[in-house]
């Protein structure tokens, strides 16, 4: 993915949690979902099965409003990966890919100056704070050490951190810096 395409979608992330004023790990779903008027649904109170075998979860329409059916037999932090996967394809376009969809799923769930301001490192600690699974949680930690180690490098170089370079990452920060305050 190139550049570009990352910063937008990193972006769209972090105007998301700002529009829902989300200020706490981990992330209200619900909250979310309630402010773009998108509806959540758990596949088994549907009368027949709409999720195929291979398929966590996908989006619909229904009388002009967005729909997430869920597989509810999976693990809570599984389906909150899942509901955010498909919130993403909703706000980025029901065109953008998978790979788009997971990168704006991992920065709503677990933005990364937040762990930052926590000092969160290990996958173990993402997935507790975040309530996701752990193999998304060793994804999200694998990015965290490039970046603890790109602010190491900036801070030996250029004096000052790679983290809230951008006003949304810094209007992110200021938005749960009580908990990060309470939690640090």
């Amino acid at each position: 993915m190139n550049y570009e395409i990352y910063k937008n979608l990193r972006n769209a992330s972090w105007q998301c949690l700002l529009d829902c004023k989300i200020n706490l790990l981990p992330v209200n779903l619900s909250a979310v979902c309630r402010h773009f008027d998108i509806r959540i649904i758990k596949n088994s109170t549907l009368n027949e099965n709409q999720l195929k075998d291979n398929e966590r979860g996908k989006t619909a329409i229904f009388q002009n409003q967005f729909i997430i059916i869920v597989r509810d037999t999976d693990p809570v932090p599984v389906q909150r990966y899942t509901i955010a996967h498909e919130i993403g394809h909703i706000l980025l376009g029901t065109s953008a890919s998978e790979h788009e969809a997971e990168r704006f799923a991992i920065g709503i769930l677990a933005p990364a100056c937040v762990l930052w301001g926590l000092n969160i490192h290990t996958a173990e600690e993402i997935s507790r704070l975040c309530n996701i699974s752990i193999a998304a949680a060793r994804h999200r930690a694998v990015r965290m050490d490039l970046l603890y180690k790109r602010e190491q490098e900036f801070l030996k170089t250029r004096g000052y951190s790679c983290f809230l370079m951008s006003e949304l990452e810094r209007k992110v920060y200021e938005q749960f810096k009580p908990f990060i305050i309470e939690n640090g």
